[in-house]
């Protein structure tokens, strides 16, 4: 899908505001309302445009720890992998987890309110979940940047 720079403004505004409405978007790309959202309903249709969220403040939900968990298996076999895959799956704390190269296999994103909460998380179901071998956390202090907004630089 070739992108115009409407699309690629369409884009980058969806990514602040996802909210906004159509007569706004169309205003702020230079386009009229009805082919603004033509080409807002082929972005989605293309699968470039996802889905829409509402992005939560987690200390406002109560969410103070932050943790970067890195995950090492003992065992690299397709049942070992879907069977840990479907323990993260259910696993609400665990709001990111991503395979990795490198010294672990999976880095998992940890909220949770306090340090009592993530000794529970870690020592009553991370742990106890298949194959996991060995885990390593680290905790964020403070946050300099944390976007959901994706560069489009890249996009032809």
């Amino acid at each position: 899908m070739k992108l115009a720079r409407a699309d690629r403004k369409i884009l980058q505004i969806l990514q602040e505001d996802g909210k906004i409405s159509n007569v706004d978007l169309a205003e702020r790309v230079g386009l009229s309302p009805s082919p603004c959202l033509r080409r807002v309903k082929q972005l989605e249709a293309s699968g470039l445009i996802s889905g829409y969220v509402a992005l939560l403040d987690r200390r406002k939900a109560k969410l103070d720890v932050l943790a970067y968990v890195e995950v090492q298996v003992d065992r690299h076999s397709e049942e070992a992998a879907e069977a840990f895959k479907q323990a993260v799956l259910r696993e609400p704390e665990v709001v990111g987890c991503y395979v990795m190269t490198g010294g672990y296999d999976y880095l998992l994103k940890v909220a949770v309110p306090n340090l009592d909460a993530y000794a529970d998380f870690t020592m009553k179901r991370l742990l106890k979940m298949p194959a996991v071998k060995d885990i390593r956390s680290s905790f964020v202090l403070d946050t300099l940047k944390d976007s959901t907004a994706l560069p489009l630089d890249y996009l032809d």
